[in-house]
């Protein structure tokens, strides 16, 4: 078991915090995004960028790295936050979100931005793209790890279930999925759309090794992955329950902000919210 400091968890706040400042900035400034599932996902992808994964900004391309593939594509905004803040390519860049001839499109784009590993967007996709990787490195002998984070609402794709079943046949254990269980889609609640509960259970059937935490937690959030880590013989997914707009007041739990960008009085009230 790995002992967190509590100075570590503090230090992820901290990030964590600075990234949802970023997304909340390079939004307001597209005047086109997706803030709702950017910020419920931001804690999880702070502790993945800043403190489990293996990776070097200096060398996007080293081999013995350790692998992201945001499934839920729309939440690029907090990946290329946290890809900007460890030094991938300038802070300054976050602003030119969805801009004409920006590298940080509205969706991840690999051929575009340095340290994502695929072009995502069309749900379902990430998840299969993330296994093909993790097989990949199982026939290399790479002892690095997987990791992709879902939508809860993309579960509704058939092709994450292939993926899943794909992945524990071939004892994928370097792979570790993660659902942003905010339980909001652009249609509403999730379990209005399409029922997912009872969706540990429906994991466990697919021959993964399940952890629930909460998605917010930053102590919980390290114990599971580093858990996910040490896992033997079959994949992981962490169940994240978390919530749609987490950091600012207005948005929590909106509907409102799945796809929509902040007007100037709400920027201004969630950057104060954010704290300077």
């Amino acid at each position: 078991m790995v002992r967190i400091e509590d100075g570590v968890i503090e230090a992820l706040e901290e990030r964590a915090r600075q990234i949802r400042r970023h997304i909340v900035e390079s939004i307001y400034h597209a005047k086109s995004g997706h803030p709702g599932g950017s910020l419920s996902a931001t804690d999880v992808i702070t502790a993945l960028y800043f403190d489990v994964m293996e990776h070097r900004p200096e060398d996007p391309s080293w081999e013995d790295r350790d692998y992201f593939v945001l499934s839920k594509g729309h939440a690029a905004p907090a990946q290329y936050a946290a890809l900007a803040l460890n030094g991938y390519f300038p802070v300054e860049d976050l602003n030119t979100l969805r801009k004409l001839d920006s590298h940080l499109q509205g969706h991840p784009d690999m051929l575009k931005t340095p340290g994502v590993e695929a072009s995502t967007g069309s749900l379902g996709q990430g998840i299969s793209i993330a296994a093909g990787i993790a097989a990949a490195m199982k026939i290399d002998g790479k002892d690095g790890h997987v990791y992709s984070m879902m939508g809860d609402g993309e579960l509704e794709e058939g092709q994450v279930w292939e993926a899943a079943l794909f992945a524990a046949h071939n004892g994928l254990d370097n792979l570790v999925g993660i659902v942003d269980r905010n339980r909001l889609q652009i249609d509403g609640c999730t379990e209005d759309v399409m029922c997912l509960e009872p969706l540990p259970a429906k994991w466990k059937a697919f021959g993964w090794h399940v952890i629930e935490i909460d998605g917010h937690n930053m102590r919980e959030i390290l114990s599971a992955l580093y858990q996910a880590r040490d896992q033997a013989d079959k994949p992981t997914v962490i169940i994240s329950n978390t919530i749609k707009g987490k950091g600012i007041s207005f948005m929590e739990n909106s509907l409102n902000f799945h796809g929509k960008a902040p007007n100037e009085e709400e920027y201004h009230r969630a950057m104060e919210e954010l704290g300077d």
